[in-house]
């Protein structure tokens, strides 16, 4: 079984991949030459629209980290029943619009959900913005982010957690760049912290939806951000990615089935995105990493500088190609029209 992974770090101004789920169409050009495609929230969240296929592995950044680093490995699941938890700081009306969306989702799709949960403390997300432009924030109660999924687990049963936090208003520059397609998600940086410390506390899966105002209409609106403007909420995706995504399996507990981290065969990032923990463990086997260059992002931190052996392409195009050559034993510099001749060690 071939398996692919695609990373697209969050909250670093990726030209692809960086914005409403725009980089689904990656996901869905990769599955159709690998026979497993892993990826994480990131890549796959569009708010209300979402991609599903067998194939495809919904995996959240830390927990992929530690499926990288051979601490977990990945169980693929028929269905998940999802925990709903709900940020006490998100006002009534908004409230009742996201738990209308889990309804839609149970009603017209018949995903599986638990009682819902609400925290006992407003969360309180902060923003940030890193020096390199990266997005980042915090908590003031990440207690009671933890204390919720904790009674999701264990009252409801709930095998993965969807979590709606209320943010703070963008800066309407930061949102203009954004809606225009030029900026960075000022909000995704935050999100993976609320889903990290699930995940980290946990140990199953667990990904975010922010919860915020209804927007004006914005005519000079990029096609790569306009999937957040179909409504009022963020909610569909991650319930959908979370309803299938993989249970996270000690590598002691692994079963023939589960995935390990030596199953993959290679692994897709911006090329100037290599300093990930994941890429950094992938690096040290015999996974063949392939770095894109036209998806730039803020960082800069390409593989040459970390001493990672890498096939640099130009674009997704062009890796898709990368891993039908690799996936057929062919080597990619036979297909060139010059080969050098070979030449005396």
């Amino acid at each position: 079984m071939y398996t692919a992974v695609l990373i697209i770090p969050t909250g670093i101004g990726a030209r692809i991949g960086g914005y409403a789920g725009d980089g689904i169409p990656v996901v869905r050009a990769l599955s159709g030459v690998c026979d497993r495609l892993i990826t994480h929230p990131n890549v796959l969240n569009a708010a209300q629209l979402y991609w599903s296929d067998p194939n495809i592995f919904y995996v959240e950044g830390l927990g992929l980290d530690r499926f990288a680093a051979g601490r977990w490995g990945l169980r693929p699941v028929v269905q998940n029943r999802v925990g709903l938890l709900l940020d006490a700081g998100i006002e009534p009306e908004l409230r009742l619009r996201h738990l209308q969306a889990a309804d839609a989702m149970r009603g017209s799709l018949g995903l599986g959900l638990t009682e819902y949960v609400v925290t006992d403390a407003p969360l309180g997300v902060q923003l940030r913005t890193a020096a390199s432009g990266a997005s980042w924030g915090t908590l003031d109660n990440p207690g009671s982010l933890l204390r919720g999924a904790k009674r999701l687990i264990e009252e409801a049963g709930a095998e993965a957690i969807a979590v709606v936090a209320r943010f703070p208003e963008e800066s309407p520059e930061q949102l203009q760049d954004y809606r225009s397609g030029s900026g960075v998600d000022a909000i995704a940086g935050a999100e993976a912290v609320i889903s990290h410390l699930i995940v980290r506390e946990f140990g199953i899966p667990a990904a975010h939806a922010p919860a915020l105002s209804p927007l004006p209409p914005e005519p000079n609106l990029s096609p790569r951000a306009a999937a957040e403007e179909l409504g009022y909420t963020f909610l569909p995706c991650v319930l959908m990615g979370l309803s299938r995504a993989p249970q996270f399996v000690p590598a002691e507990d692994c079963r023939p089935q589960d995935l390990r981290s030596p199953d993959v065969d290679v692994v897709i990032v911006p090329e100037g995105a290599c300093g990930g923990s994941a890429i950094l463990s992938w690096s040290q086997g015999a996974t063949q990493i392939i770095t894109v260059a036209e998806n730039s992002t803020q960082m800069r931190c390409p593989a040459a500088s970390l001493g990672i052996e890498a096939l640099s392409v130009r674009s997704y195009l062009e890796a898709i190609g990368a891993i039908a050559a690799h996936r057929s034993g062919v080597h990619p510099p036979s297909l060139q029209p010059q080969i050098a001749p070979l030449t005396h060690l």
